[in-house]
């Protein structure tokens, strides 16, 4: 009984452990997948900071310049069996470094990828980046980053299998640069920077004298320049000469530098380390190049626009002018920045936010400015024109960057914002080439038809024949019988340069209208709800019958000129009026409306 027992407490226990075992793996499992979703396992440093192709470049030159070529070695792909001879990394190590001294570079730091995808705007393929190349007479290696490592793992750049293969296969036995062959053991020794310091004392000297040089070239250059070209010696070509003479003189002065440098065997240490210097210097080249330019197109658009009277596009250049300098600052930081390795992502972004906020809290000032660039660039209006905007009209005074003024004819100001004016309609008066003529004429009920022949005829034979009036063919027409005069419309044209002037011709064509008027025997009608008091003009009755024996002489002789003018007459009165008339004031005898 007692063993019945002990064998069912043992099955008990057995069946209860099968149970609980996989419940207590199933919590196991989701614990570890709760932590691993909560804490994702963080990538680990590489020591020798291979994960970017930037650290794997800076570290190597790092390591070749602590003369640590064990370490060194550690940034190439090398087989198995290479890599356990320790020898054989140095050899490939130290012969890099003199491939490298005596006619090798590397890119700038700053231009290096500092991605562990490397760089993927290139036409390498991914995990492949180029970073520099060896040049000299004999070889030419171009060198390569290769990603070690698959999706799964960390980056590893390392020199690629390839690059080392023509390393190696370098001929260096007995090659020494220039330096080693000319400086004295002392200057070789002795180092500063882990770089002999008979290579800085060559950096400083050739700095120097790759100036002078430039100098020199520029100087050349420039007299030269001025035999060939025969507007060298003008105002515009000595601004253009010394627009681009600094900026040259600082390329030429980089270029020679380097070229220089590298033919000697300057230290790829050194000349590792002055690549962002010299950068900079030709960014900043660029930037003085571009800013030297805005002020000679600025002064020339300013001089030009002064001969050509408009002052107004002055000031618009000006500010043009300022805002192209405060861009080209502001580009050449944000350049600079990016190279010595500053990230300016940040600041983009957050430049980007106050610009939009800038330009939402000056909205109407924006508004004024392009109205300003608009004004400026179909020109409505200039300054002294006589115009009208919207219900306002008057002479502009000023044209600015925010505002336009113009002076009424009550002598006051108004100043109207540069943005309202370029959505307002504006109607230029002082551009018009012609001044419309256009009376309306009523005549008295009491004129006969014969009357109103000879006044349609003589109205017109008189535009036909002042030569103030354009040439185009006038309109004199009876145009309607209202409730108290017989209507006549009169549309010509007026030759005149100004306004002033055209007011001249329309004055002295209504006095001969007047004079015809008179001569025909009617009159001009009154309103007739208007009662006035003075003694009424008699009818003309004797100037009636002479004005009707005229018209019928017309008929007989076939020459009366309704509806249409016989072309013959219309040539013969072109000019036959003089203009002013005998007995005016004229100042210039030769004096002709245009």
């Amino acid at each position: 009984m007692i063993l019945g027992t002990k064998r069912l407490l043992s099955f008990l226990l057995l069946f209860s452990a099968v149970l609980i075992t996989p419940l207590r793996m199933e919590a196991q499992l989701l614990g570890a997948a709760k932590t691993t979703a909560e804490e994702p396992a963080k990538i680990p440093d590489d020591s020798l900071g291979r994960r970017t192709p930037q650290g794997t470049v800076n570290g190597f030159i790092k390591a070749i310049g602590d003369q640590n070529y064990l370490r060194a070695s550690q940034y190439f792909m090398l087989s198995k069996r290479s890599y356990r001879k320790t020898a054989e990394r140095i050899r490939i190590a130290k012969t890099f470094q003199q491939l490298l001294d005596q006619g090798g570079n590397f890119s700038p730091s700053s231009i290096l990828s500092n991605k562990e995808l490397g760089r993927i705007d290139d036409n390498l393929a991914t995990g492949i980046d180029l970073v520099g190349n060896i040049s000299t007479d004999k070889i030419n290696i171009q060198l390569y980053l290769e990603n070690q490592s698959d999706d799964s793992e960390p980056a590893l750049w390392l020199f690629s299998a390839e690059t080392i293969e023509a390393i190696l296969s370098a001929d260096v036995s007995g090659e020494k640069t220039f330096l080693d062959r000319v400086l004295p053991k002392v200057l070789k020794e002795k180092k500063f920077g882990n770089v002999p310091i008979g290579h800085w004392g060559v950096v400083v000297i050739m700095t120097i004298v790759s100036y002078l040089l430039s100098r020199l070239l520029i100087f050349v250059f420039i007299f030269l320049l001025q035999k060939i070209w025969k507007k060298a010696d003008s105002e515009k070509g000595n601004a253009i000469i010394e627009a681009f003479t600094l900026p040259v003189q600082m390329y030429l002065t980089v270029i020679l530098f380097v070229a220089t440098t590298q033919r000697m065997g300057i230290s790829i240490i050194v000349r590792q380390r002055f690549s962002i210097i010299i950068i900079t210097i030709g960014i900043l080249a660029f930037l003085i190049l571009l800013w030297r330019m805005t002020d000679f197109v600025s002064m020339f658009t300013r001089s030009r626009m002064n001969r050509r009277g408009r002052a107004s596009a002055v000031s618009a250049v000006l500010f043009l002018s300022r805002t192209m300098k405060a861009a080209i600052v502001v580009i050449g930081i944000i350049a600079i920045l990016g190279i010595i390795g500053v990230d300016v992502t940040a600041g983009l972004a957050a430049l980007g936010i106050g610009g939009i906020a800038l330009a939402l809290g000056a909205q109407k000032t924006i508004e004024n400015f392009v109205g300003s660039v608009s004004l400026i660039a179909d020109q409505p209006l200039r300054v002294g024109d006589y115009c009208r905007v919207d219900d306002i009209k008057g002479t502009v005074e000023s044209i600015g960057m925010r505002s336009t003024t113009l002076r009424t004819a009550a002598r006051s100001i108004v100043t109207i914002p540069n943005g309202q004016l370029s959505a307002s309609k504006i109607e230029n008066y002082a551009h018009r080439d012609r001044f419309i003529f256009n009376p309306i004429f009523g005549f008295r009920m009491e004129t006969t038809p014969d009357q109103m022949r000879y006044l349609l005829v003589e109205l017109r034979s008189l535009l036909y024949a002042h030569p103030g009036v354009i040439n185009t063919p006038p309109i004199v027409r009876f145009t309607g019988i209202t409730a108290d005069a017989l209507k006549v419309e009169i549309t010509a044209y007026i030759e005149a340069v100004n306004f002033e002037t055209s007011q001249e011709v329309q004055e002295d064509l209504l006095l001969r209208m007047m004079d015809i008027i008179e001569k025909s025997g009617t009159s001009l009608a009154y309103p007739s709800q208007t009662l006035y008091m003075a003694r009424d003009i008699p009818f003309s009755t004797e100037k009636a019958e002479e004005v009707a024996e005229t018209v019928k002489k017309w008929k007989e002789n076939n020459e009366l000129q309704l509806p249409k003018f016989d072309p013959k007459r219309v040539e013969n009165l072109k000019g036959s009026i003089k203009y002013p008339d005998d007995g005016s004031f004229n100042p210039d005898t030769d004096m002709t409306i245009i």
